[in-house]
């Protein structure tokens, strides 16, 4: 086997099965581009940004996605749609079936690690069967010293072999792709999609079984930045509900974007990049990141204008899903290393397109539970084929998808937090609608969230008056600086009060509904802040 760059000569990977004919070892990403060009898999764009397609997968396919059952997971897995159960002579078997397949060929192996507190660092060595795949890899992992290099040993292997197809019939799979999570083998195997959000992802479902059950460290699925003052916020949301507008402040250092873990002394990013959406991207609407898109950034599934190679930003002929993977210095004010103190604020936001719930709200602990459980915002029409009016969307924690434990576990952990913290705010965010619902209503101004986030972060409203919501229990301040007093109370916005009593209800009966499938094992504590559904009496 010949081998190429810096390799770690505490790693053998005839050891772990796999014999190929080529290893390039750490490759810097200049050199990944080059390769990449030359083998005619990307092109570059104007920015001198690398473009791949990756083929027929443009996104994750959580249907594909197993772990394996095992003494280890057996009893602590939350089994079922979301976690499916593969065993572990059908993980075997294919491994070993993937390795025959990367025989003699020619891969990019990475060392890289996941979570910068240094007390919970996650080696993870990287196979790719592709330069480009590589180059994700070192712009969204943390990347180790010269001199670490040395000496890492790994403490998982990823495995990607996007060109190899399993045969479902004979391996256990549902399709010819497939990603495999072994938590005694410690490995992720890919194969027959090329996406790269696989391997992130991967990692991230990595970290969310062993930091909670294995530390007591709260894995989550939000952004965070840092003030001049040292004050660590939080953002949690689901796509469209502004999480990462919202986190990205000029005035705040970013220590990441999407993945965080919240540990007795520090909140730390697990990653060493970003990888943001690009759809309709522009430099007004997001400097940050437009301006990210540079040499060493990778561009995923996009197009160019018509004879150039300037990308069209709002082309999703490929698909909406278009994506930008970059290290996150190339953020101007990232934080390095990426970790900072105790939140003081946490952010929960939800964009809802019934203009129900109040556009600030603080919540007590065991509302900041039961929220975290639900999880909610709405889609609205345009967002999806066959949406045509607002629809309700519950992803538990904010990402039940990447979750292996019970959300409660979660949930439940988030409350000893805040219980060893009492300082912590907990704020909902609505950037949905006021005034009615989508259709009949406004979408909150942007300018207007940005106050209210900015009041909650600088403590003008500690001693503001609150009023509870009349259904949800949520505090409701009177005031806030620079907001119009009246969008406060989201009834009074209603020409119709009738009409919000009734589409509240029908909310609040929507919130009980999703949370009925956790509450056999919430506590009572979650349990008691659940909305409370009223009877209305009917017009006579």
């Amino acid at each position: 086997m010949q081998e190429f760059g810096k390799k770690n000569p505490s790693v053998n990977l005839s050891e772990l099965g796999i014999n190929v004919g080529i290893a390039h070892w750490n490759l810097t990403p200049e050199d990944l581009v080059k390769k990449t060009l030359d083998l005619g898999q990307g092109v570059l764009n104007d920015t001198g940004a690398l473009c791949v397609n990756t083929g027929k997968f443009t996104g994750r396919s959580p249907k594909d996605k197993f772990t394996v059952k095992d003494a280890k997971t057996e009893h602590s897995v939350d089994w079922g749609d979301v976690n499916i159960p593969m065993a572990p002579d059908a993980f075997d078997k294919l491994y070993t079936k993937v390795c025959a397949y990367m025989a003699g060929k020619e891969v990019w192996v990475r060392d890289s690690y996941a979570c910068a507190d240094p007390a919970y660092r996650l080696n993870v060595l990287v196979v790719n069967e592709t330069p480009w795949a590589n180059l994700f890899c070192n712009d969204l992992f943390l990347r180790p010293s010269s001199a670490e290099l040395d000496t890492q040993k790994h403490d998982w292997l990823i495995l990607q072999a996007p060109g190899f197809h399993a045969d479902p019939a004979v391996d256990g799979t549902r399709q010819a792709n497939f990603t495999i999570v072994n938590f005694t083998r410690k490995i992720i195997l890919i194969g027959g999609s090329a996406y790269t959000g696989e391997m992130k992802k991967g990692i991230f479902g990595v970290l969310n079984f062993v930091l909670p059950h294995d530390h007591k460290v709260l894995s989550m699925h939000c952004s965070a930045n840092e003030g001049k003052d040292g004050d660590v916020a939080l953002f949690f949301g689901l796509s469209g509900t502004g999480k990462t507008t919202l986190s990205a402040d000029p005035n705040r250092a970013l220590i990441g974007d999407d993945e965080h873990g919240w540990a007795d002394k520090t909140v730390f990013n697990f990653e060493g990049g970003c990888y943001a959406k690009c759809i309709d991207l522009s430099a007004e609407k997001e400097p940050e990141i437009y301006a990210a898109i540079q040499p060493g950034a990778l561009l995923e599934n996009i197009k160019f204008q018509e004879g150039t190679n300037k990308v069209d930003y709002s082309d999703a002929s490929i698909t909406e899903n278009t994506r930008a993977a970059y290290p996150i210095n190339f953020i101007a004010n990232s934080k390095e290393p990426s970790y900072g103190g105790q939140p003081k604020n946490i952010f929960f936001l939800t964009c809802d397109a019934f203009g129900i719930l109040p556009p600030i709200s603080k919540l007590t602990k065991a509302q900041a539970m039961y929220h975290f459980i639900s999880g909610y915002t709405a889609k609205v029409a345009g967002t999806e084929v066959g949406v045509t009016e607002p629809q309700t969307t519950f992803s538990a924690c904010f990402g039940r998808v990447f979750l292996p434990l019970h959300p409660t576990k979660y949930a439940e952990l988030l409350g000893k937090k805040l219980d060893d913290n009492k300082e912590i705010n907990v704020w909902l965010i609505n950037t949905g609608w006021s005034g009615g619902s989508y259709g009949v209503g406004s979408r909150m101004k942007l300018s207007y969230t940005r106050s209210m986030i900015t009041a909650a972060m600088n403590g003008e409203l500690t001693n503001a008056t609150y009023e509870p919501h009349s259904v949800f229990g949520l505090l409701m301040p009177t005031t806030v600086p620079n907001v119009p007093a009246e969008i406060l109370m989201p009834r009074n916005t209603w020409a119709d009060k009738e009409a919000y009593d009734k589409k509240a209800n029908e909310l609040a009966q929507l919130f009980v509904k999703n949370f009925a499938k956790y509450a056999d094992q919430a506590n009572d504590e979650i349990r008691s802040a659940a909305p409370v559904v009223m009877e209305l009496t009917p017009n006579a």
